[in-house]
C-alpha cells in the first residue's frame, strides 16, 4: 500500500506500507491491504505504519483526515 502524509507545506512521509494505525476521532483503527473505502478524521495522537521492509516508524500528529482507496493511503495533517 502507497501511504503519504501531508501537511500543508511538505510531504512528511511517502512510502509502501504494510500497515497503518491511525488515531481516529472515535477511536483508533489500522488499515491494511485490501481495506475497505474509508474516509475518517483524526485526533491528536500517534500514527504508527510498519514499512514494507519491516521496520515500524512513527508520527505524532495534532489531527486531520485520512483517505484510503485502492491500497492508497493519503493523511492530510495541520502539524506534527
Amino acid at each position: 500500500m502507497l501511504l503519504e502524509i501531508i501537511s500543508p507545506d511538505k510531504i512528511i512521509y511517502s512510502g509502501e506500507v504494510t500497515l497503518v494505525q491511525l488515531p481516529g476521532t472515535k477511536s483508533s483503527f489500522e488499515i491494511l491491504k485490501n481495506h475497505a473505502h474509508i474516509i475518517s478524521t483524526l485526533k491528536k495522537g500517534t500514527i504508527r505504519l510498519i514499512e514494507t521492509g519491516g521496520t515500524e516508524k512513527t508520527f505524532p500528529v495534532d489531527g486531520g483526515l485520512v483517505e484510503n482507496e485502492n491500497n492508497k493511503i493519503v493523511v492530510l495533517t495541520g502539524g506534527f
